[in-house]
């Protein structure tokens, strides 16, 4: 029973027939002008549109990544490169960004940049007016995300860029955790800049995307040769894009039923939970959010424990991003909201998906009261 959709999803069977057949049939090289190398350029075009169709964009405008991490860092890094030169040397980041983006914004730091990061309010929002505080003349990119990976609230991207835009910044957004999910539409958000990646709405792993608004000049993370039209230097990985544009059709098909089905079944899960376990809370609870996230504290428990309590009982939960698993830390997220410790530390996220079944809530809600109730025994001897 696997609850951590947020962390990766199951590869949909119709995008493994998909990679499998690309694998045997389109192995040529993209840039070679015979008809082998023709027919895996024609697929990589394919891929391309159905990206371009799920974020409302030009296919020109798409740029092959091997995941959202390096589509993050080439944003950020590109556009740091790219206007340092113009005296814009100073960035500003969500405190809720995945590691993706803040560990690139320290990088860039210790490198000379100035950096600022905006925290969130308690209901995990960034709200507009700390944004603006926090933006300079010489702001170059000012980077929030779309969603949360770990409480799944959405933020107010379309605000938010018009303001920085107002003082000449661009703006990327990590739509990792949204894309698939709601609809992401880059016109309507007014952003510069935006990553996905696959593994997040049921495509392969090691392969993502960054949409770059025409005229985003970014400095290439990789050189090489004229891949991505020069954007992003080797290889395109053929098979991996190809399961991504496969991905992105199937959830862009279904995208309002399925928006429809996890909102229900979550809304069902938190409120049982929520009646049926004494010192339970919903952090984040009073913003939109994704349909299928749900960060739920308990209190007097321990995540951890509670989390092997649960896989032992056969269902896979998180206690928040997967890329910080194995760490003591607290959630950063969390913290960044203001939530007491314990709070924190008492804190699961339930991420669902598209194999998420009633019968798979019902067991849950079956078996979570009492394994918080014994913990909370256990915790007071």
């Amino acid at each position: 029973m696997y609850l951590d959709y947020n962390a990766s999803c199951p590869l949909h069977p119709e995008v493994a027939e998909e990679v499998c057949r690309a694998i045997r049939e389109d192995f040529g090289n993209p840039s070679s002008v015979h008809a082998y190398g023709q027919r895996a350029k024609a697929a990589l075009d394919h891929a391309r549109a159905a990206i371009a169709d799920l974020l409302g964009a030009a296919p020109a405008d798409v740029v092959f990544t091997a995941g959202g991490t390096e589509s993050d860092n080439f944003a950020i890094r590109g556009a740091a490169e790219a206007l340092a030169p113009a005296g814009r040397r100073h960035l500003v980041a969500s405190r809720i960004e995945h590691e993706a983006v803040l560990n690139t914004m320290k990088a860039l730091g210790r490198r000379g940049w100035s950096v600022d990061l905006v925290p969130p309010t308690a209901d995990g929002v960034i709200e507009p007016d700390r944004l603006r505080a926090a933006i300079r003349d010489d702001t170059a990119l000012v980077s929030v995300m779309h969603a949360n990976n770990e409480t799944g609230v959405i933020q107010p991207i379309a605000e938010l860029a018009a303001l920085c835009h107002e003082r000449g910044a661009l703006v990327h957004t990590d739509a990792v955790q949204s894309a698939g999910k709601v609809p992401v539409d880059v016109g309507v958000l007014g952003v510069d800049l935006l990553s996905i990646s696959a593994h997040k709405f049921g495509g392969p792993k090691g392969v993502g995307a960054l949409w770059m608004r025409p005229g985003s000049r970014l400095v290439p993370l990789l050189t090489g040769g004229r891949q991505e039209r020069t954007r992003r230097a080797g290889t395109e990985n053929v098979p991996g894009i190809v399961g991504l544009g496969a991905a992105a059709r199937i959830v862009l098909d279904k995208l309002e039923s399925e928006a429809r089905r996890l909102t229900e079944m979550r809304d069902r899960m938190e409120g049982a939970i929520i009646a049926a376990v004494p010192g339970s809370v919903v952090n984040g609870g009073k913003a939109p959010r994704v349909p299928n996230t749900s960060n739920i504290a308990f209190d007097g428990v321990e995540a951890e424990s509670l989390l092997i309590a649960l896989d032992l009982e056969g269902i896979a939960v998180s206690t928040g991003s997967a890329c910080s698993s194995g760490t003591v830390d607290p959630s950063h997220v969390l913290m960044a909201m203001g939530l007491p410790p314990e709070r924190v530390q008492g804190s699961i996220r339930f991420s669902l998906g598209a194999g998420t079944t009633g019968q798979e809530i019902d067991r849950l809600l079956e078996v979570l009261p009492q394994l918080v109730a014994r913990l909370r025994t256990v915790g007071r001897r």
